[in-house]
């Protein structure tokens, strides 16, 4: 007898899900949407990490003159992350001319780059700086 109660059971399931495995399928999702959110937000949140940093350089006048198409401004911008939009940045490269000056530049006689310019002073330095080194040198605290 309760091997017909299976069978009919069965019949009226057909491809049916019991409940509990739906519940246990809808915790997993939760789950992992979870972790991908968490991800992305701790991923995002040390990404502007710097941004004080960053600040910090631009209210004691410290300038950085790069160009778009050198690789060391590159790197020395990758050092920053996301926080470098907050950095003192001059911008040196006309976008489309690799031969371009800006007139700023021009101006500030800017030969090569990166060019930091520290006050008060105005000494300038023409490399690629850690950050603990530009620490060292404005006095802005690093995170």
């Amino acid at each position: 007898m309760s091997q017909e109660r299976r069978e009919r059971g069965k019949e009226k399931l057909g491809n049916q899900v019991p409940k509990s495995k739906w519940v246990g399928r809808a915790c997993y999702a939760v789950l992992i949407v979870a972790a991908f959110g968490l991800a992305y937000y701790l991923g995002n949140r040390t990404q502007h990490r710097h941004d004080g940093f960053a600040h910090c350089l631009a209210e004691r006048g410290v300038k950085m003159y790069g160009a778009w198409w050198c690789p060391h401004c590159l790197e020395q911008k990758e050092k920053f992350g996301a926080s470098f939009e907050f950095a003192p940045y001059v911008e040196c490269g006309i976008k489309g001319d690799v031969h371009g000056v800006a007139q700023v530049c021009k101006d500030d006689n800017i030969q090569h780059y990166p060019t930091w310019q520290f006050p008060p002073t105005g000494e300038r330095v023409e490399r690629v700086f850690t950050l603990q080194e530009l620490s060292d040198r404005t006095g802005c605290a690093l995170p």
